[in-house]
């Protein structure tokens, strides 16, 4: 059913580099990894958001790719944080919220 929804366009994988200038109307839209953007990609993708959609962004600031001082992810967090707008939440997992083999939550624990 995937494949066939995105040969009909109604499911869209697309980059970062490809998000300038659209508006997302009538979209269920996620940004994954957003840990590898920068500050300026994320505002840029957050601000894509149109008329009767819903964004979530996810990411790990503690796993980027990206050098500590250019993942705009926890920034942009703590911003929208401080909206304390009723219609945008930050939400924080922590160690209890690991749902892999129970080692991996303790390694995280010491890491």
């Amino acid at each position: 059913q995937v494949k066939a929804m995105i040969a009909e366009g109604q499911i869209e994988i697309a980059s970062v580099g490809f998000m300038r200038g659209r508006t997302l109307n009538n979209a269920f839209v996620v940004i994954d990894e957003a840990q590898n953007c920068t500050y300026v990609q994320i505002k840029m993708l957050l601000t894509r958001l149109g008329w009767n959609s819903t964004m979530i962004v996810t990411g790990d600031p503690a796993q980027s790719d990206l050098l500590p001082e250019l993942s705009g992810l926890a920034p942009a967090a703590a911003r929208l944080e401080s909206m304390g707008a009723s219609d945008v939440a930050v939400v924080r997992l922590q160690q209890a919220d690991v749902v892999r083999h129970p080692l991996v939550g303790k390694m995280l624990d010491v890491l």
